[in-house]
């Protein structure tokens, strides 16, 4: 194939149709418009947000227009409970074992564990943060905690949009 070969797919490329020359092209008149009104207008329709004069969503919820407060430097972990850990038949857990065993998706959160559920046989778990009912319940059955540090954020979240 050389560069004088290459052609846009089939169909991809329309040529636009001239409005506004006659009833003939099927386009006269109105242009595809209608009739009068705001749409038939230049730069036509309202706002984006316009719903038919019902008030809009953005004012319908004030908190997403800045009211209230947002902590940019809140640290979001991905929970995982002691009873669903100790049902996988895994002796040591780890956050890249987790990874594995596709639990998780990435390690772009840092990982903490909650005291739900029941642990009967010693485990060794690392993960980022423990909850206090969750380490008491993994020392109680023989089991290892290995807390790794504080997770660095490489990027501040930005505010979410509605």
């Amino acid at each position: 194939m050389k560069l004088h070969d290459l052609k846009p797919a089939a169909g991809s490329n329309h040529k636009s149709k001239r409005v506004g020359r006659g009833h003939g092209s099927g386009k006269g008149k109105t242009s595809g418009k209608g009739m009068m009104g705001q749409n038939a207008r230049e730069g036509s329709g309202p706002h984006r947000a316009f719903e038919g004069g019902q008030n809009e969503i953005t004012k319908r919820m004030p908190f997403k227009r800045g009211v209230g407060f947002f902590n940019r430097y809140r640290i979001e972990y991905k929970v995982f409970n002691i009873g669903d850990l100790a049902e996988s038949q895994l002796e040591e857990i780890t956050p890249d074992v987790l990874v594995q065993a596709r639990l998780v998706k990435n390690l772009k959160k840092p990982i903490k564990i909650l005291g739900d559920g029941e642990v009967s046989r010693p485990i060794k778990i690392t993960a980022h943060r423990f909850s206090a009912s969750a380490r008491q319940k993994i020392e109680a059955a023989g089991g290892t905690v290995t807390e790794l540090g504080a997770p660095v954020i490489k990027r501040l979240p930005r505010r979410g949009r509605f």
